[in-house]
């Protein structure tokens, strides 16, 4: 079952001197489950397509579709809307709110969907302890090293139950031990509950334990290969 299918997407920036085109003509099917690596060099237009998959900006031209919506013909307060629901975010730089504890962050996007507390809080302990942060539900971001950090924010990614995860080089300010248990943890995530993941990445790490790569140079894509996961 498809969960995105983006048709012929293009995506164009005018800053008025020059026009840049980030994406030209991307036609891509991401089905349930996958657990996909996007790579290429530096410009090559890999984030671009990530925030066009989260709805964080719009094409110029061609279709994309999640689970059957099409988003970019969605209003802003309506793609929002649909965020909320459907799609999880983790970033390079964590983006968790430094005041709220580990649970707090978590339950962050469940307090937006309207859950009640009590559902919120036993969905956030058992999203932490999946991560293995049980013992560290109470402490602040400040408190926690950078692995920890990534791995609430994976937590709270999950929090919504979304359609799947969008991960923008979410190793890039991890050591290889915090990296291998972030790995290891949305691998089995993938695995078991069948979570689907897409990553922006140059860690070559993260594209070993991909399923399927996908390769962008110009904002096209010249590879797309599935693979045997390799252990780090």
């Amino acid at each position: 079952m498809s969960v995105i299918e983006i048709h012929k997407v293009t995506k164009i920036y005018d800053d008025a001197e020059v026009k840049v085109s980030a994406i030209n003509g991307i036609t891509l099917t991401i089905e349930e489950g996958e657990f996909t690596a996007i790579v290429g060099p530096s410009g090559s237009g890999k984030t671009t397509l990530l925030n066009l998959l989260g709805g964080l900006d719009k094409p110029t031209t061609g279709e994309i579709q999640i689970n059957g919506t099409k988003i970019n013909d969605l209003r802003s307060s309506q793609m929002i809307d649909f965020r909320l629901f459907n799609i999880g975010f983790v970033f390079q730089a964590y983006n968790l709110i430094p005041v709220l504890s580990a649970r707090e962050n978590v339950e962050f996007i469940m307090e937006l969907q309207g859950k009640g507390k009590t559902e919120r809080r036993k969905r956030s302990s058992d999203l932490l302890k999946s991560v293995g942060l049980a013992e560290r539900m109470n402490s602040r971001p400040s408190k926690l090293s950078g692995g920890q950090q990534q791995r609430i924010a994976v937590a709270r990614a999950l929090a919504s139950k979304p359609r799947f995860i969008l991960a923008d080089e979410p190793t890039a300010n991890l050591d290889s031990v915090s990296t291998k248990n972030l790995l290891d943890i949305m691998e089995r995530l993938n695995h078991e509950e069948k979570i689907t993941f897409i990553f922006s990445t140059h860690d070559q790490r993260v594209v070993n334990k991909a399923h399927r790569v996908i390769t962008i140079e110009d904002g096209k894509i010249i590879s797309d290969r599935n693979q045997e996961p390799q252990s780090n």
